[in-house]
């Protein structure tokens, strides 16, 4: 039995509930590697599994933060492994499972980021809302060419962050390319050929299940304060239908694109991973697990 499971992919895979039933089979705890279940209220539309569906299997760091907090992959590296040292001090086979890969490097392979200046980056965050993705994009581009073709220009607050590390320390450090793990683990990937189907079932799923109200619950609770939360998938969408500047019918569709494209993005990254052994998902998937 190694060290460590993780259960990776992309969303609506069907990870959450192979991670409990592999955590019942080997008398596991699920830690969450999901950077949007680590706030409390986002529920709905993180597909966050009730305490029904965790079947009595204990679940780690859901709930963590309010959602005005600023997620960091640093803040989930310290939390993450506090929980897996703590496991496995414990005799308990820590299971993560999600779908955010540099969380899940964080937490599992030997990564060290780059500090933070909250006056720096409370700038670039003002210039983001001013100017836009695609302008700080060019100028990420200008300073540092390598860490601007590594990511997305619409990612606003990828380019955040990479700006205010250039800004501070000269360069953006190269691609993760080196896998140097912290931790015996098992990786065992999900993926489906019909992923944008079931991506869009999701999402009317979220839609029948209440997300717009937990938006507007939320927005109570300072969700637009939120610089992660407000721009989770999803949220972001019902926002601008709460704002007036779209309707239902086009927050829905957005939610569907946007989540389709985050997909492929996941998919991307973790086929990278050659660490990874993905599953046949027309196979029992707990079996293969086990296997």
């Amino acid at each position: 039995m190694p060290q460590v499971l993780a259960v990776v992919g992309p969303t609506a895979t069907g990870k959450s509930d192979l991670g409990v039933a592999l955590a019942k089979a080997i008398g596991g705890e699920v830690v969450n590697a999901d950077s949007m279940q680590l706030y409390r209220g986002m529920d709905v539309g993180t597909a966050k599994l009730t305490d029904a569906e965790r079947g009595g299997v204990p679940h780690h760091l859901l709930d963590e933060w309010d959602v005005r907090h600023t997620a960091t992959a640093a803040e989930y590296q310290q939390l993450a492994r506090e929980r897996i040292d703590a496991l496995l001090a414990a005799g308990t086979p820590p299971v993560l499972v999600g779908g955010s890969g540099l969380y899940l490097r964080a937490a599992l392979d030997e990564l060290e980021f780059p500090g933070t200046d909250p006056v720096l980056r409370a700038e670039l965050e003002a210039e983001l809302a001013e100017r836009g993705p695609l302008a700080l994009h060019a100028r990420l581009a200008g300073l540092d060419p390598a860490a601007a073709e590594r990511m997305e220009p619409s990612n606003g607050r990828r380019v955040v962050r990479a700006l205010e590390v250039v800004l501070l320390t000269g360069s953006m450090p190269g691609a993760m390319t080196a896998y140097d793990s912290r931790y015996e683990t098992t990786y065992l990937g999900l993926d489906r050929p019909d992923l944008a189907e079931r991506t869009d079932l999701r999402v009317d799923r979220m839609w029948a299940q209440g997300l717009v109200d937990e938006v507007r619950r939320l927005e109570g609770e300072g969700l637009r304060d939120g610089v992660t939360a407000s721009r989770a998938l999803g949220y972001a969408q019902v926002l601008a239908l709460l704002d007036g500047t779209t309707d239902e019918d086009g927050a829905r569709a957005a939610t569907k694109t946007t989540t389709r494209r985050f997909v492929r993005r996941q998919r991307a990254w973790f086929r990278r991973d050659p660490r990874i052994r993905w599953l046949d998902p027309a196979g029992d998937l707990l079996q293969q697990a086990l296997g």
